[in-house]
């Protein structure tokens, strides 16, 4: 079943680890949910009867269409809907992490990958995953990021996170400090900004100006704190820029993401994981987004994790689940928008 282009886009939202804050930060979210002013048809992809046992433990509403795995989403469907998998067989302890949420968490992610692979939604917003329960439950992925790369067969692929002008995109992941300063390396740098180009392109920007973080105390000082800036990341610029990509630094990372963030660039490559997330969390916290790259999908998620001490206490901000279904709707109206222009301009060539 396709997508019919003059619908509002279809965000599959999943909910995460069952025994998390994902249920209340969903739940949360659509109970403000507006058809007058809706941007997106919201499909929450989780089991039914947890779902509405958890809204009414948290006094939160949860009066949705229900419909089961495998059947199809209406085609005049304007409110949110629950796309039922029937997956929770045994009571959900808040903040108690299990095979079973494990499991849980990982079958809404396979199946919103499944759907939108299958044209059926249009993009996907993801509650936070417990990585300690999908190893309990023999789901061998760090994360979010590297399942949706696996499930979609995407081989070029990475997570940044957008917070209003700031955009920021991460060379590695979810791998030791000292691992990920072996992988500064001039290919994979040249790979990430390739990849930045055109992803910026895809959701709009036309001619994206990107920037790159120092690794060392001011991005080396010509060698004087470390060699990485001349040995690998300056030279992995220079081709791009030589490529015709606007792409300039490396520039001292203490600096860098404050100016994207006032605009003079519309993304910066960071060179590890916490490098970025300091930044982009001390910046807009509970407001910035998760955003996969090179996935042929949009993917967003919230920038927190599931916060297990207040599980199943009313007490989790649903602010960042707003702006990744928000996002989520805008990403994907700009991608196809993308995909005709594209189209557009091959058949007349």
């Amino acid at each position: 079943m396709s997508v019919s282009a003059n619908k509002l886009p279809r965000v599959g939202i999943t909910i995460g680890d069952p025994a998390g804050i994902g249920s209340e930060v969903v739940l949360k979210a659509l109970a403000q949910f507006s058809r007058d002013a809706a941007v997106c048809l919201p499909i929450v992809i989780g089991d039914a009867a947890y779902l509405r046992e958890a809204a009414a433990q948290l006094n939160l509403p949860c009066d949705f269409k229900t419909i089961k795995k495998g059947e199809m989403i209406p085609i005049n469907q304007t409110e949110p809907l629950i796309y039922d998998l029937e997956n929770i067989s045994e009571k959900i302890v808040f903040g108690l992490e299990s095979a079973t949420t494990g499991r849980a968490a990982a079958d809404y992610v396979e199946t919103a990958v499944e759907m939108c692979l299958k044209n059926e939604l249009d993009a996907i917003c993801t509650a936070p995953i417990s990585k300690h329960a999908f190893q309990l439950a023999g789901v061998n992925f760090p994360g979010h990021t590297e399942m949706l790369a696996a499930l979609s067969n995407t081989e070029e692929f990475a997570m940044s996170f957008f917070a209003g002008k700031l955009r920021v995109v991460l060379l590695s992941i979810h791998v030791s400090l000292r691992r990920a300063l072996e992988l500064v390396k001039s290919d994979r740098i040249v790979e990430l900004i390739h990849l930045t180009n055109r992803e910026m392109q895809r959701f709009g920007i036309e001619k994206p100006q990107l920037a790159v973080a120092g690794l060392n105390p001011h991005a080396g000082e010509a060698g004087m704190f470390g060699e990485e800036e001349r040995a690998e990341i300056n030279p992995a610029i220079e081709q791009c820029r030589a490529e015709g990509i606007d792409v300039a630094g490396a520039f001292a990372a203490d600096t860098v993401f404050w100016r994207a963030g006032r605009g003079d660039f519309d993304a910066v490559i960071a060179l590890y994981h916490d490098q970025a997330t300091i930044a982009v969390k001390s910046f807009a916290f509970g407001e910035s987004v998760n955003v996969t790259l090179g996935l042929p999908f949009v993917r967003t998620s919230v920038d927190h994790g599931t916060a297990f001490d207040i599980a199943g206490k009313n007490r989790a901000e649903h602010s960042s689940m707003n702006a990744a279904i928000n996002l989520a709707a805008a990403l994907s109206n700009q991608d196809k928008q993308k995909k005709k222009i594209n189209y557009a301009n091959s058949e007349r060539g």
